[in-house]
């Protein structure tokens, strides 16, 4: 069980590399990260924020383009190309392609963030703010746990529609899930029964993405605590799981004639 689970990732990781998609958006942080050192020239005194700021939101932004795109089309591209019909006159399982297409996806990411906060540290180091450069990693990690959500429920809505209709609905729930928190908040100030109920149900439905909102706290040098960041990656954790049992669920009675 767990050789196909990883033999599925491995691949789905190589095919990742393979697309020269992934290393134009990596590529594009990166020249957006050497533009905000230029940029923080006019900004006297404030490089390091300057920096801080465009790099890790850039980085947040194009991963997850990365994610919900290359997500939405991990099952519809292997029914295209015909390759799932061979993968399961194997013995795989449904539950197991869908685990590995997930762990290859998120493994992808992971390079790609870890290259992407290397390029903000050596901007910051040329700024000469080496401690930011060290104390963004903590954001980095938050960053990384929030596209693995995103992953999740792009696989989610593509294991029962279209890409384009999956990578809508996704971007949607992504948006969603910023602004979740304050709409609760709004609701309970404004004391309506039925608004707050509406938005507690899209509070604790949808993923709740303001936890991992710290860039702006990292451009003031600040650093999330190893508990912070341990509460962060339980809640991703399950949250995680979730999703991928419902979209095996789901997957497993899709008819895939």
């Amino acid at each position: 069980m767990f050789r196909n689970i990883l033999a599925i990732a491995r691949n789905t990781f190589r095919e990742a590399v393979r697309d020269r998609v992934l290393y134009n958006l990596v590529v594009f942080v990166l020249l957006i990260t050497g533009c905000a050192v230029f940029l923080g020239d006019l900004t006297a005194g404030n490089e390091d924020r300057t920096v801080t700021n465009i790099g890790l939101s850039a980085m947040l932004l194009f991963g997850v383009f990365i994610s919900i795109f290359v997500g939405v089309s991990l099952v519809s591209k292997e029914i295209e190309k015909k390759t799932l019909y061979t993968i399961f006159s194997k013995p795989v399982g449904r539950g197991q392609f869908i685990v590995g297409k997930y762990l290859g996806l998120c493994l992808t990411l992971l390079v790609n963030v870890a290259v992407m906060g290397t390029g903000v540290s050596l901007a910051l180091f040329y700024v000469g703010s080496g401690s930011l450069a060290a104390s963004i990693w903590g954001t980095v990690t938050l960053i990384f746990l929030e596209l693995t959500i995103v992953t999740a429920v792009a696989i989610l809505f593509s294991s029962f529609s279209t890409p384009a209709l999956s990578a809508l609905l996704t971007f949607l729930v992504w948006i969603i899930g910023h602004f979740s928190a304050s709409l609760k908040d709004l609701a309970d100030g404004l004391g309506s029964a039925a608004a707050q109920w509406i938005f507690g149900f899209i509070y604790y439905v949808f993923p709740n993405l303001s936890h991992f909102e710290f860039v702006t706290l990292a451009a003031r040098g600040e650093s999330p605590s190893a508990g912070y960041l341990g509460g962060v990656f339980l809640y991703t954790l399950i949250f995680n799981t979730i999703l991928l049992a419902i979209t095996i669920v789901i997957f497993r009675r899709r008819n895939l004639k």
